[in-house]
């Protein structure tokens, strides 16, 4: 048994439910080790300590008391319009993790218009002119897509370049090693 094992079984040993062969495993590791041996001392006087604790009495009135706290329980009470609508509408809402979504959103939809080069200023209604909107989307779209071919036929010509240069280098290559091939039948033999 290895340390790890034994801290697996430890709160069983210490608690006086550990049986068999796992208990003589455990004791002889403990006899063995000083370290574990410590660990278990510590573990025991934790239990004790635990165990010499006065129990409590909850108070009568608690039970009462969740009992009216809880929601199922309030059902049962007459609540007027504004709280049924309430309840139903704007909790969720205030809810921690529905506000943190919204302002994620919020903040990916910033980001997102950030990247794709909008301006942040305050709206008019002149902004809002479906015409003018629609002569900005369109206007974004053809520059954008202009850029893309422009960047395509670039890497294209890059590509041809590439291609001819190593085409060149291997025909190179070649004509060098037929002239050292060619040097070498013509040298006289001695």
């Amino acid at each position: 048994m290895n340390c790890a094992d034994l801290e697996i079984l430890l709160c069983d040993y210490v608690d006086g439910t550990l049986r068999g062969e796992q208990k003589i495993a455990v004791e002889s590791h403990l006899a063995e080790c000083a370290a574990c041996a410590e660990f278990a001392r510590d573990a025991a006087g934790a239990v004790a300590f635990m165990e010499r604790a006065a129990v409590v009495e909850p108070p009568a009135e608690l039970l009462t008391r969740i009992l009216f706290e809880l929601p199922s329980a309030r059902h049962t009470q007459s609540r007027s319009a504004w709280t049924r609508f309430k309840a139903r509408w704007i909790d969720p809402v205030l809810q921690p993790r529905f506000a943190m979504g919204m302002a994620m959103t919020v903040l990916s939809f910033a980001m997102l218009g950030r990247l794709a080069g909008i301006e942040i200023r305050q709206l008019k209604p002149s902004d809002l002119d479906p015409v003018k909107v629609w002569i900005t989307v369109e206007d974004r779209a053809v520059r954008s897509w202009g850029r893309a071919v422009k960047y395509y036929e670039s890497m294209r010509l890059v590509y041809d370049v590439q291609t001819r240069m190593s085409e060149w280098n291997e025909q190179a290559e070649a004509q060098r090693k037929a002239d050292s091939e060619r040097k070498t039948k013509q040298e006289p033999r001695r």
